[in-house]
């Protein structure tokens, strides 16, 4: 997962190529196509709706562009947010950039399934 901090970014791609929703929004209702990079909201820290909304995205929709989630985005949320499908975060100005790709690389990987590897780990073997 690409992390970026909230004070110094700005998204690189064009008007057309992105598509930002609201937490209210229904994925399946969203025009997809040339869209590149899907921007999901968190208006607070305890507002999880996004978290479906790129679920959605990535198993049901297929997507495969970048999902990125914007707003009150904490280090906390990160690993959940990477097992529901998001490729990018846009952390809050307050958080530590450092420590969030420490928690990120503590885990190397799951039992369980998730949006981005769907099949259990002991699938696999």
């Amino acid at each position: 997962m690409q992390l970026l901090r909230a004070d110094t970014f700005s998204a690189p791609e064009a008007e057309a190529e992105r598509r930002v929703l609201a937490n209210t929004d229904d994925p399946r209702e969203t025009d997809l196509s040339g869209v590149r990079v899907v921007e999901l909201q968190f208006p607070k820290f305890s507002d999880g709706r996004a978290f479906s909304q790129a679920f959605l995205l990535r198993r049901r929709l297929g997507f495969t562009g970048e999902i990125r989630a914007t707003g009150e985005v904490l280090i906390d949320q990160l690993l959940q947010m990477q097992r529901s499908g998001f490729s990018q975060a846009v952390l809050k100005a307050d958080q530590d950039l450092a420590h969030a790709e420490r928690l990120l690389r503590h885990y190397g990987g799951f039992y369980q399934g998730d949006a981005v590897q769907p099949q259990p780990r002991f699938a696999n073997a």
